[in-house]
C-alpha cells in the first residue's frame, strides 16, 4: 500500500471487492483526464453507487474499459447523466452503448439526462448507427430494448428520484458552453458533489453546502506560462484554477475535496497540491483513474 502525499486526515484502504452498504454512497473516478489521449487518465466520467442505483456521470474515452475493469456490465446502469456537450464528455457514449448491449444483451433503453442540446446529440447517434443496430438485431438477435436510448433534457432543480436517490442539478460558469451543469446526489444522509467543467462558481459553492464528498474539475499552470500561450489561457480560462479551487473548497468544507478532470499543462501534482494550499487547508485528494470513495460516518479512499 502507497500514501499518495495528496491525502491528508485519511485512511487509504487498499482493498478490493468492496462496496459501499445499504447506507452509503459509493464514488468512483473512471476517467481523470481531460480531451488529450492519455492512457493513463481515460476521458470524464464518474460512477455513483447509492442503494439499488447505479448512476454514471459524463461518458468521456474509455467508460466502457474502466466499467469492465471494476467488474459493472453495462446492464447495471440505471441512468447516464451529462454536464454538458463538449465531446471529451459525451464521445464514450457510442462505445458504452452498442459494445454494452453487444456483451451485455442489456434488454432496455439507456436512460440520458443532460442540458439543452441532449436530444438533438442522442437523435443523430442513434440516426448515425442505425446501420450497426439494424445488423445487431437481425444477425446476433440482440434485444431491442438494450439498442434504444432515451434522452430528456434537464434545467437546475431535482431531475432524478428512485430507491431513495436524490440527483439535483445546478447551472455553472463554462461559458462560453451554455448550459452547462454540476450535480448533487443524496442518498440516506450522505451527499456528493460533482462540479462538472466550470469557472469558480457561487452556484456550486450554494449547492454543495453540507456536501460529504467535492469532486471538483481543475485546470492550472506554472506562472507566466498561459500569458505566453493565448491557447493555454483560453483554455485556463474557462476552468477552475486551483487557488480558486482552493477557495470553493474553503467555503464548502466537505468531508474530503476531490481533483478529476485534471488539466495541469506543465505543473506537478506536488505543485498542484501547493497551490491549492494556498486556500485551502482540508482534506484533499488528487484523483486518478478507478480510485473510490465509499462515504459514510467518514470518507474511505480505496486506491487501486
Amino acid at each position: 500500500m502507497r500514501i499518495r502525499p495528496a491525502i491528508l486526515g485519511l485512511f487509504l484502504l487498499a482493498a478490493t471487492g468492496l462496496w459501499a452498504s445499504g447506507e452509503e454512497l459509493e464514488v468512483t473516478l473512471l476517467g481523470t483526464g481531460h480531451p488529450g489521449p492519455s492512457m493513463e487518465r481515460f476521458g470524464p466520467g464518474i460512477l455513483v453507487r447509492a442503494g439499488d442505483q447505479v448512476l454514471l456521470f459524463d461518458a468521456g474515452r474509455g467508460g466502457i474499459q474502466r466499467l469492465t475493469q471494476l467488474g459493472i456490465s453495462y446492464r447495471e446502469i440505471d441512468a447516464l447523466f451529462l454536464t454538458h456537450l463538449h465531446s471529451d464528455h459525451v464521445v464514450g457514449i457510442p462505445d458504452l452503448w452498442l459494445t454494452g448491449w453487444l456483451i451485455s444483451g442489456r434488454d432496455k433503453p439507456l436512460r440520458i439526462f443532460g442540458p439543452r442540446g441532449t436530444a438533438h446529440l442522442i437523435e443523430h447517434l442513434q440516426e448515425a448507427f442505425e446501420f450497426d443496430i439494424n445488423i445487431r438485431l437481425v444477425d446476433e438477435k440482440l434485444p431491442p430494448g438494450g439498442g434504444k436510448l432515451e434522452a430528456r433534457e434537464i434545467e437546475d432543480g431535482l431531475v432524478y428520484k428512485k430507491g431513495g436517490v436524490r440527483v439535483t442539478a445546478f447551472f455553472v460558469d463554462h461559458k462560453p458552453v451554455s448550459p452547462a451543469l454540476g450535480f448533487r446526489i443524496d442518498y440516506a444522509g450522505r451527499s456528493v458533489v460533482l462540479s462538472g467543467d466550470t469557472r469558480f462558481s457561487a452556484g456550486l459553492i450554494k449547492s454543495a453546502a453540507g456536501v460529504d464528498l467535492l469532486v471538483h474539475e481543475v485546470a492550472d499552470a506554472r506562472e507566466g506560462l498561459a500569458a505566453r500561450y493565448p491557447s493555454l489561457g483560453r483554455v485556463i480560462a474557462h476552468h477552475t484554477t486551483a487557488r480558486e479551487a482552493g477557495r470553493v473548497f474553503d467555503k464548502v468544507k466537505p468531508k474530503l475535496a476531490v481533483y478529476s478532470h485534471i488539466v495541469l499543462s506543465d505543473m506537478t501534482e506536488s505543485e498542484l497540491v501547493d497551490r491549492t494550499r494556498e486556500t485551502y487547508s482540508g482534506p484533499l485528494v488528487v484523483g486518478r483513474d478507478l480510485m473510490r470513495f465509499v462515504v459514510g460516518e467518514r470518507v474511505r479512499v480505496l486506491d487501486p
